[in-house]
């Protein structure tokens, strides 16, 4: 079904960078902070660790606005075995950068998109392989200076001074950012209908 107007976008995330990826592929969208707790667990494995939490917030926004269409997702950083959220503060922030400092890791990004009225539910996941330069102390406080980590998984941003410390990425950038453009773009064609502007 092709509506003569796009229907409403609720993006279900306080994230800027989200916001901006949406807007800036041409998407109008309106922006909504989902009052949930999201999950904290090591022993959930990281793919159904970030679905759950893409699904939680996206679910909290659903029921409150039916008829919208509701983007959520959920962004996490493994290296080896080791899941990285947001850092609770600036010494963990320190820590996760001199981790990663040349070493390659996973961005998993999950999302969700539903609209609850018409019952469709659409769900993915997205991992990026991303590698670190090798970075000294001098550099990793520099890069911290430059950047806010605070509420970036894994304490940095591949939009924000990324060319700094990362040497090389394999596969999608804008999920790296915080959302899989080019599959969320897929979903909205193919699983909703939503007409482009």
């Amino acid at each position: 079904m092709i509506y003569p107007l796009p229907p409403r976008l609720i993006l279900a995330s306080g994230s800027p960078r989200r916001k901006d990826l949406l807007e800036e592929a041409g998407f109008s969208i309106e922006v909504m902070r989902p009052e949930v707790e999201e999950l904290e667990d090591p022993a959930i494995p990281i793919r159904e660790l970030t679905a759950i939490n893409a699904q939680l917030k996206g679910a909290d926004i659903a029921a409150q606005h039916p008829k919208a269409i509701v983007i959520s997702a959920d962004t996490l950083v493994l290296l080896g075995d080791q899941v990285f959220g947001k850092p609770v503060d600036r010494e963990e922030a320190e820590s996760m950068l001199a981790q990663l400092s040349g070493r390659t890791h996973h961005v998993f990004t999950a999302v969700c998109i539903q609209c609850r009225d018409r019952e469709i539910v659409d769900s993915f996941a997205v991992a990026t392989a991303v590698k670190f330069r090798e970075l000294s102390l001098d550099q990793q406080r520099e890069y911290h200076q430059l950047i806010d980590p605070m509420d970036k998984a894994g304490a940095y941003a591949a939009q924000d001074e990324g060319h700094r410390i990362i040497e090389a990425m394999e596969g999608s950038r804008t999920n790296v950012i915080g959302l899989p453009m080019k599959e969320v773009k897929e979903s909205l064609s193919e699983r909703f209908a939503y007409p482009f502007l």
